[in-house]
């Protein structure tokens, strides 16, 4: 009796792998048959192959829309959420991408992204059944500023580089009196920032397309430098008033980027946030 509860008990231990090997295809066809295996894409399997944007340069405060290729390497299709980020802003974002095996082409939003930094370097996220993964983690598109905006591009636009300015930043503008009076006289201090070589130029603050102040002939050396404009004759009188600054470097104007608007408010006409 023994004898054959053993034999009984092997049999069962050679049984149960065999059924689990059955099981396994029995379940792939049923992801098959309900549309899982759909989705079973994984991050490991997206590849970057490049990343573009349009208009390329684009000047600051043009909108940009965003365009990826990406390799799929998995055997089935899925849909997925893609980003685009610069560290970790969201620039632009797609939501339920499908994304089939072989190279897909994905056009994203159209985007205000602010392109404020000297080297903003853009990655691009997958959002895959609520799981975030960076896709080539170790890949960044880098945009290099040139006198004619941003670009993703690796060919040299504009002059060349001995010629070129910058970057240049405005870090800070402020005007004396702050409030000022409608009509009072004022005066400007800019705090500029400048991540190229040291140059020498004009630089003009100006309003819309009138003249505000300018200094002719300033040296403009590399990190943060303060300068003091003399008093103008100009005077508050417009109820959006937003000053910008100009560089005029070997004859060629060139707007400075801004970290943030300056314009002075009727309530008080301050340029203070």
């Amino acid at each position: 009796m023994k004898k054959w509860g053993m034999i009984a008990v092997i049999g069962c231990l050679f049984a149960v792998p065999s059924l689990a090997q059955a099981q396994a295809p029995a379940d792939k066809l049923l992801e098959r048959l309900f549309g899982r295996e759909e989705s079973r894409i994984r991050p490991e399997d997206l590849r970057i192959l490049q990343l573009e944007m349009s208009p390329d340069p684009v000047r600051q405060g043009q909108r940009v829309v965003f365009r990826v290729t990406i390799s799929n390497s998995a055997r089935n299709s899925g849909k997925v959420t893609l980003a685009i980020k610069d560290k970790d802003e969201i620039v632009s974002e797609g939501r339920d991408i499908l994304l089939r095996p072989g190279d897909n082409q994905v056009t994203f939003p159209e985007s205000s992204y602010r392109f404020s930094r000297s080297d903003p370097c853009f990655t691009v996220e997958a959002d895959i059944e609520r799981a975030r993964s960076p896709i080539d983690a170790s890949r960044e598109f880098c945009a290099n500023r040139t006198q004619l905006g941003w670009t993703l591009s690796d060919k040299v636009i504009g002059p060349p580089p001995v010629e070129a300015i910058g970057p240049l930043y405005v870090e800070a503008l402020e005007m004396f009196p702050d409030p000022a009076s409608p009509g009072q006289e004022i005066r400007f201090k800019i705090r500029l920032r400048n991540d190229g070589r040291a140059i020498r130029g004009d630089v003009r603050i100006q309003d819309r397309d009138q003249s505000v102040v300018q200094v002719e002939n300033l040296s403009i050396p590399q990190g943060s430098s303060e300068f003091q404009f003399p008093q103008s004759r100009y005077s508050l009188q417009h109820n959006d008033t937003c000053f910008t600054v100009l560089v005029d470097f070997k004859r060629t104007q060139s707007p400075v980027d801004a970290s943030r608007e300056f314009c002075a408010k009727p309530m008080g006409w301050t340029l203070r946030p």
